[in-house]
């Protein structure tokens, strides 16, 4: 099937797009993750959404998937070099998101950041 995008940004936006996709390469961005620690660091996000997300992640290259043969199986995902190439694209858009936040609360908006953590995308090298 042929893709074709109207601007070069669709093609990012449709890889990194979405809500819990720059969550999960936040967190992934200096280690590896088993599933249930992903789901412990992103408590809002249901166990169905984290799979599916991860797998579109994984078909696009961006993150690895590995697969240890034992009971219970056991699952560990990491980025590949391609995921840590979105490291300045994700700090860009993680510095726009707190200035915007900042503006939102300087015009009377009850809004927060919870985590104004970036180490995982700053450990993406």
């Amino acid at each position: 099937m042929r893709k074709i995008y109207h601007l070069a940004v669709e093609a990012t936006l449709d890889v990194i797009g979405g809500k819990w996709k720059p969550v999960i390469l936040c967190h992934l961005g200096g280690q590896t993750l088993r599933t249930s620690e992903l789901c412990r660091l992103m408590p809002e996000v249901s166990q169905r959404v984290l799979t599916r997300q991860l797998r579109e992640l994984e078909q696009d290259g961006i993150v690895n998937r590995k697969v240890y043969n034992q009971v219970p199986p056991r699952v560990e995902y990491s980025l590949t070099d391609e995921g840590k190439s979105l490291r300045n694209i994700l700090l860009a858009m993680s510095d726009w998101g707190e200035k915007r936040i900042q503006r939102e609360q300087q015009n009377g908006h009850e809004v927060e950041i919870l985590d104004h953590n970036q180490a995982g995308f700053l450990q993406m090298k």
